[in-house]
């Protein structure tokens, strides 16, 4: 892997691998401006952030901190043995919202909770409100399921991020001591133990990133390798679970339970590049194939289980059991950034952005303050609305909820949503590559310090436009690559180049090497339009139905919107004649809504084939909406997928 040289000055950066085959481009090199994400991302600012605050103070996650330094943690200590982590997650998405700009209101806020959280600190780093406290159970006592080192990972990755957009202040100290402390108990002759839920692998290789300190990374290598050994206990779902069925090396997919597993795998990969581990990264890029091959939604979902939000076996994928958890989205993201700079193979930044519009965008309303924890892709039941003054205790829900008694999911979108722009383009040692298609500025520095800027204006996904004019150039040739999503299959996508030369460009990537100049402009052209999808046949839950996708984004049937108080198990789909885009961003679907299939005394759902008789069915056009809009109407049914009006016939000799 080649070593990794930055740009001018030290780039905010999420994740910053020392080499790789890409460089990634930091929130100070790119800014959104517009469109899509510019909107979502607005919302996360101005509401979600502060929902999530003052969720926290009302439920005492937050308060938990005052309670230990005052040492009454034993009786005021409120929420999950996980809780501080949610605390840790705002933190971080403040501090990366904090790095796009001045705002000393913000930065006041990060200052103060920050402080709290540190006065909880014990002499020797260790920071945990659940554990080792009087009345609490000791430290360490239950790493299967006591989520501490989890704790101190997300931590860690806050002290990382203040340090980054920031500088280094009493966050970063506090996580600091945290992670020797780490070190000190975990390390070579201390307990030789892995967490439960991994994500303190991830963490410790980002500071170790940040500090220079090699025996970050040597810990988080130590715990990659210790994973798979049984070192935790059997449970009933198995050691699968957490990932300590087998090494990372030898597994052959994802599995088990979903978080934890894209969790793991994102670590294993950061301990990969930044050793030169070339066997590593090889495995988890095989489980990842596999995984996306035969275990992933085509919302880019994962998770196919309730009972344990854990993969299915290869091709058990039930829309309407269909768990998709929301912070597996987040994770899946994780991994694929981590996979594309390490690789540069646009594959990657293909799943990432079908996660991003089709799960981490359905997970928040439009106001930002309301959240899937699961993302069903069929539902059966209008759901009831939640109350807006309690906690949820249910992660499956028709309607978004304003908080859940487990309140990952909410501060994992707010923390991606904040580092989103981090995520759009690159560098290399030829030039730029843009792998997300959004309203942005960018501007950096290629190898030799030229400069490079480029401004981006498309509406994309809503249209398959992107230009991209030159503002800034070195007076060399060098190349502008952009991303030609996997979606374009089938399609014709085509490069306009600045002198007007037009060429069709296949999925994959469309690269351009010239001199350019200020002025110049390129131009892709994505054929978004909408498509029949079919499922592979071993998906049985879905056989003989059909789906619709636009660009990037997969479209649901909504009950509000099917005429004469229908739900949507009476839409049937003709998929022999193509949908067509209507008004306002939704689908029409050639289609009609067919009646009850069965008489209305039935006592018994199965018949004899030749009593089986075609419902009474009324012709229409079925209108469709983005699935990530789904359900800000009030409560609905919906579907994704949806069943093919094929016409049923009498067998012959009956």
């Amino acid at each position: 892997m080649k070593e990794n040289t930055p740009g001018a000055g030290s780039p905010v950066l999420p994740v910053a691998p020392t080499r790789g085959r890409l460089r990634p481009l930091g929130l100070d090199e790119v800014r959104i401006t517009g469109g899509f994400w510019a909107g979502r991302r607005a919302v996360n600012a101005t509401a979600t952030l502060g929902h999530c605050r003052d969720w926290m103070e009302r439920v005492g996650w937050i308060g938990n901190f005052r309670a230990a330094a005052e040492g009454r943690v034993h009786h005021d200590r409120r929420g999950r043995e996980f809780a501080d982590s949610d605390v840790y997650k705002l933190l971080e998405a403040m501090a990366w919202e904090a790095g796009h700009g001045g705002d000393p209101a913000l930065d006041a806020e990060i200052t103060a909770l920050s402080d709290t959280i540190a006065a909880a600190q014990e002499p020797d780093g260790y920071l945990n409100t659940a554990f080792g406290r009087p009345g609490r159970p000791p430290r360490y006592s239950d790493l299967a399921w006591g989520h501490e080192l989890y704790c101190a990972g997300h931590l860690i990755q806050a002290g990382v991020a203040r340090t980054r957009a920031r500088g280094e202040g009493e966050l970063a100290k506090t996580a600091r001591r945290a992670a020797d402390h780490v070190c000190a108990t975990f390390g070579p002759g201390g307990i030789e133990g892995v967490c439960g839920h991994p994500e303190i692998e991830t963490a410790l290789v980002e500071l170790a990133r940040a500090t220079g300190e090699q025996r970050y990374l040597d810990q988080a290598a130590l715990f990659v390798d210790r994973r798979g050994h049984g070192t935790l206990p059997d449970i009933e779902f198995g050691r699968a679970y957490y990932q300590d069925d087998l090494p990372v090396r030898d597994a052959t997919v994802l599995r088990g339970h979903a978080v934890r597993a894209l969790y793991l795998a994102a670590g294993a990969v950061d301990v990969a590049v930044e050793t030169g581990d070339e066997d590593l990264l090889a495995a988890v890029v095989r489980q990842w194939e596999a995984t996306v091959a035969r275990r992933t939604h085509l919302t880019g979902g994962m998770g196919s289980h309730h009972r344990d939000e854990s993969f299915g076996d290869d091709f058990v994928l039930p829309p309407d059991r269909a768990y998709s958890e929301t912070c597996a989205g987040v994770a899946s993201v994780m991994l694929g950034w981590r996979l594309l700079l390490a690789t540069g193979e646009p594959r990657f930044a293909d799943l990432a952005e079908r996660t991003l519009f089709n799960v981490v965008a359905a997970s928040p309303s439009e106001d930002g303050r309301a959240f899937f924890y699961a993302n069903t892709l069929h539902r059966r039941r209008r759901g009831t609305v939640p109350p807006a003054d309690a906690e949820s205790p249910r992660a499956e829900s028709g309607l978004r909820a304003p908080w859940f008694a487990v309140s990952c999911c909410p501060t994992n979108v707010a923390r991606t949503l904040a580092l989103l722009p981090a995520y759009l383009a690159t560098a290399d040692d030829h030039g730029v590559q843009l792998h997300q298609y959004a309203d942005a500025e960018i501007a950096t520095h290629l190898t030799g310090g030229h400069g490079v800027a480029l401004r981006v204006r498309t509406d994309y996904p809503s249209g398959g436009s992107v230009t991209v004019r030159v503002g800034r150039s070195p007076d060399h040739p060098w190349t502008l690559s952009l991303r030609v999503p996997a979606w374009t299959e089938g399609a014709t996508a085509w490069l306009v180049d600045p002198d007007g030369g037009r060429r069709a460009v296949a999925p994959g990537t469309a690269a351009l090497t010239r001199l350019f100049r200020p002025g110049d402009e390129i131009r892709l052209e994505l054929p978004v339009a909408p498509r029949w999808i079919a499922p592979d046949p071993r998906v049985d839950a879905v056989r003989g139905t059909v789906a619709v996708q636009r660009g990037p984004l997969v479209y649901c049937a909504e009950s509000v919107d099917l005429p004469g108080g229908h739900e949507v198990d009476a839409v049937r789909v003709d998929p022999s004649v193509e949908p067509e885009d209507g008004p306002d961003d939704t689908v029409v679907a050639p289609g009609e809504l067919a009646g009850p299939g069965g008489p209305p005394d039935a006592v018994w759902p199965y018949r004899p084939l030749d009593r089986v008789a075609a419902p009474a069915a009324e012709r229409t056009g079925v209108v469709l909406v983005p699935y990530h809009s789904w359900a800000n109407r009030g409560p609905s049914t919906m579907r994704v997928w949806l069943p093919t009006a094929e016409p049923r016939t009498t067998p012959p000799g009956r």
